[in-house]
């Protein structure tokens, strides 16, 4: 096959019409592995593949992407930046955007070896070409530019090269371009140092977040809503929630939503300040952020209350976020009666709403009323058990019904606010006096779906992890589960079959 190859190359370098050999050359590339071509491909030059992009012809130009491709990802990324340097300089300001594209593909490509990403990130000429790709007219060539500038930036050596160097002013010139560009920078610079954990990338791209930050409170309300993710995924990381406060961005934030009242159109930005405090409680403690901004909480509990499908929707999931731990529980419970009215909401929605919010709304149930076993003081069972009681006079019931609605979403749902009960005590005592609820649990018959039997599966093993469930279950309660748990989540039980004479 490596003869064929060879012979190939030879005659396509020695033809003007070279479409049927360039054919046939893809042909025989593609039906050798990747494995086996490596060897070849390190041995040989293929620039006479790359003298054929310079075209006007379409189809020669499309073949020998797709033949570079094969040859190229058959190289080691570091053969790639060693020999086609200048290759890849010109793929770079190619006219056909494919060719754009694949060269981009490989220059992220060296970020999956050191000494290669060394390479091309000392070849400033290409990392400049980069950078300005992502002003690119065609969406694809600017996405690829960011990737692949995104992976060279998870290394400390990107870093240093693409932030902390000279090569930023290239970032804050293509910023200039038009909005929709300034946009595809800041995506950039955030993820570049959201991925870091050097600081320095904060101070050295200040100009460039700082004008970012800037974007919260333009009067494009849209921007705002793009711009308040940007920002909540600078928040994730410590260095960057520090750089934040520094610039007093989470007040600005708070500020926006107590201002949000006068605003007809703050329904588009207002779930992302809520997901943006919802992000700083998980890293901080609810505890914390509620009390330094207080509008936050009663923002959530404002939005749990409103009509509007994607205000409920975040508050939900916000108040599962919260009450995932003790700490959040806690600061909810403090609230009174105004947790109570939420939780009364939650159980409308649970019984009635749309679908999705259903489903949400028992995922936030089920976060809400777990307690991990080393967590279960007598006041917190008291808590939980209250909390589950609000839900509905007959709250096994309420959520058993809702399991048997034919949706496996609502199902497997349903099921895990039940796993979240069943590891305590007045959960378990609760389950047993319910008429019929055991039958229930050990009926295999329902939710044949895998995730159903999974769910079905964790419910059981949710009971059985309890130290009080043997003695409140009963022992033949606990001999059945406990047979479930050991044929699995899929057994099905043999059915004889019985023959009868006479019958074909």
């Amino acid at each position: 096959m490596a003869a064929s190859i060879e012979s190939l190359l030879e005659e396509i370098s020695n033809t003007e019409e070279p479409i049927e050999d360039l054919q046939c050359l893809k042909t025989a590339l593609l039906s050798i592995p990747l494995c086996d071509l490596r060897d070849f491909v390190s041995g040989h030059r293929f620039e006479v593949i790359f003298s054929l992009l310079n075209s006007n012809e379409r189809e020669q130009v499309e073949l020998c992407v797709d033949i570079l491709e094969r040859i190229l990802m058959a190289c080691s990324p570091l053969h790639v930046v060693q020999n086609y340097r200048a290759e890849l300089q010109a793929g770079l300001t190619h006219p056909n955007d494919t060719v754009k594209i694949l060269t981009l593909t490989q220059v992220g490509r060296m970020a999956e070896h050191p000494d290669a990403t060394v390479e091309i990130l000392n070849s400033c000429d290409i990392i400049v070409t980069v950078m300005r790709s992502i002003a690119a007219e065609n969406m694809m060539v600017a996405k690829q530019a960011i990737q692949s500038l995104s992976k060279l930036g998870r290394t400390q050596t990107g870093v240093n090269k693409l932030i902390l160097s000279d090569l930023v002013n290239v970032l804050k010139d293509v910023l200039t371009v038009s909005d929709v560009i300034r946009y595809r920078v800041y995506e950039l610079v955030v993820e570049i140092l959201s991925e870091s954990s050097c600081s320095l990338g904060f101070h050295a791209c200040s100009d460039i977040i700082n004008q970012l930050i800037g974007e919260l409170t333009g009067d494009d309300v849209l921007i705002r809503a793009t711009a308040i993710e940007m920002v909540k995924t600078i928040a994730q990381t410590e260095h960057g929630r520090k750089y934040l406060y520094d610039q007093s961005v989470m007040n600005k934030i708070a500020k926006m939503m107590t201002d949000s009242d006068m605003d007809p159109f703050s329904s588009l930005y207002l779930p992302g300040l809520v997901k943006f405090f919802g992000v700083l409680s998980s890293m901080q403690g609810p505890q914390q952020v509620c009390e330094d901004y207080p509008v936050f909480r009663n923002k959530v509990f404002e939005m749990a209350l409103d009509t509007d499908p994607v205000l409920v929707g975040v508050a939900l999931d916000t108040l599962g976020l919260l009450g995932s731990n003790v700490e959040g529980k806690q600061v909810l419970h403090k609230t009174g009666d105004d947790f109570k009215s939420v939780m009364f909401r939650m159980s409308q929605i649970a019984s009635t709403g749309a679908t999705e919010l259903r489903v949400r709304c028992l995922e936030a149930i089920s976060h809400l009323l777990t307690l991990q076993p080393e967590q279960q003081t007598e006041d917190l069972l008291a808590l939980t058990e209250s909390w589950f009681h609000l839900l509905s006079k007959q709250p096994i019931d309420m959520i058993r019904n809702i399991s048997t609605q034919p949706f496996q979403e609502l199902h497997c749902s349903a099921l895990r606010v039940f796993s979240a009960v069943a590891a305590q005590p007045w959960g378990q005592r609760l389950m047993v006096s319910t008429p019929g609820f055991m039958e229930f649990i050990l009926d295999r018959s329902t939710g044949q779906s895998k995730e159903a039997k999974d769910a079905k599966f964790e419910l059981v093993g949710s009971l059985l992890s309890s130290s009080s469930a043997a003695e409140i279950l009963g022992s033949q309660n606990y001999i059945s589960l406990k047979s479930y748990l050991r044929e699995g989540p899929y057994y099905v039980a043999a059915v004889a079959a019985v023959g009868t004479e006479g019958a074909e």
